[in-house]
């Protein structure tokens, strides 16, 4: 972060470069998964223990991308259910004036 509060221009946060990384081992376990099956090598014991191996990982790292999208898909539908809550509050406590005798 800047002196003033914000982020400087042209940085990426921790959140981006996750997402980036995350997608970037999904597709290279498919990848991996696809040349073994192209070249041939999948057939063997060693490139079925490879297969297997690229594909934990890319659905290791495609969960984390499914959590990553429905946590932030969560924290941007809270805020607008908020500020509906504290205007109705607000409004209930203007509303009725007390009587003072």
């Amino acid at each position: 972060m800047s002196a003033g509060g914000g982020y400087k221009t042209g940085t990426m946060s921790d959140r981006g470069f996750l997402f980036l990384f995350s997608v970037l081992m999904v597709f290279g376990g498919v990848g991996a998964v696809v040349w073994l099956f192209a070249s041939g090598q999948a057939g063997t014991v060693d490139g079925l223990f490879l297969v297997l191996t690229a594909l934990l990982v890319a659905a290791v790292f495609m969960l984390d991308l499914v959590f990553m999208i429905r946590r932030e898909m969560e924290a941007e539908a809270k805020p607008a259910a908020a500020p509906a809550k504290a205007a109705a509050g607000a409004a209930s406590k203007t509303a009725a004036p007390v009587a003072q005798a």
